[in-house]
């Protein structure tokens, strides 16, 4: 388990979903599009709160791998959105970042131990992303969402008990849409 205190330089809305959404949630709404991973910097951000800087180094090396997890995980989840399964092209790319990686168990002197192991140090992030995306999959993949804001492109992993949450955040999307609703009513 990996500490998940959110970096203070941490410009996004959406902080602490689990690991792949929190990967996804790296780009979101504006003009044009927020990227927390246009560069170095930002990928050291996206490390620090994903508690993975003491694990990766936040340099241009690790930054491509991680990319292309990101665009692995978000083409699954825009056909698990769009059609309620992942393509053959978007396995295929998941798959393509999980050869990088895997995950070995054994019996060690304080009990069972898993450990992570990649052909390369720079696809560990991409790889921990992309294998919790199957963690979250394994869970159900009808609680993987997008926030029902039209003008929002953020993701978030529905915990609540009964599974109708809809935004990302309901202090901000959620908002929105009741101030909307509100506006409309009244304009009637």
């Amino acid at each position: 388990m990996t500490d998940r205190t959110a970096d203070p330089r941490d410009p996004r809305p959406l902080i602490g979903e689990p690991l792949s959404l929190d990967l996804l949630n790296t780009r979101w709404r504006g003009t044009p599009v927020n990227d927390l991973l246009a560069g170095p910097d930002g990928y050291g951000i996206w490390l620090a709160s994903a508690g993975l800087a003491g694990r990766c180094r936040a340099d241009d090396s690790g930054l491509g791998p991680l990319l292309e997890a990101r665009d692995a995980l978000a083409a699954v989840v825009r056909d698990l959105d769009e059609h309620g399964a992942p393509g053959a092209v978007a396995v295929a790319g998941l798959n393509e970042v999980l050869r990088h990686g895997r995950l070995r168990r054994e019996l060690g002197p304080q009990g069972p131990a898993e450990q992570v192991e990649v052909d390369r140090p720079e696809w560990l992030a991409a790889w921990l992303a992309a294998d919790d995306l199957l963690g979250l999959l394994g869970q159900g993949e009808h609680r993987i969402k997008k926030c029902a804001h039209e003008a929002c492109i953020l993701h978030f992993f529905d915990t609540s008990q009964n599974g109708r949450r809809r935004w990302c955040s309901m202090a901000v999307c959620g908002n929105r849409a009741k101030a909307a609703r509100h506006y409309e009513k009244a304009k009637a």
